[in-house]
């Protein structure tokens, strides 16, 4: 293997982005590592997710065991918990409208 540089995209979201000297070696590395990055896909579920749990967090205090939790609650919480239920696209993640939140 030759240790010509060559030329290689850093970013596999900006292909038409900054291309870079890279060796022979270093551009194996950095397909490598693209291929262990998680997909598009997984990325907006990722942040799906992350917003589900600080509202799903939000409302925790109402499932105390002192407290009588309201069916509207209960129907919010599990609103949340289905959040990701059939978005099996990037688009139908980015399409997706969380539960109108319920105040106690």
């Amino acid at each position: 293997m030759t240790n010509e540089n060559k030329k290689f995209v850093v970013s596999p979201e900006n292909p038409n982005g900054v291309l870079v000297d890279m060796t022979s070696e270093e551009i194996a590395q950095r397909k490598k590592d693209l291929d262990a990055m998680p997909s598009e896909l997984d990325r907006a579920l990722n942040s799906l997710r992350e917003t589900r749990n600080n509202l799903l967090t939000k409302t925790d205090w109402t499932s105390s065991s002192d407290l009588t939790m309201s069916d509207a609650m209960k129907t919010y919480r599990q609103q949340l918990r289905d959040a990701t239920t059939g978005l099996d696209t990037v688009e139908k993640v980015q399409a997706y409208t969380f539960p109108t939140e319920v105040i106690k």
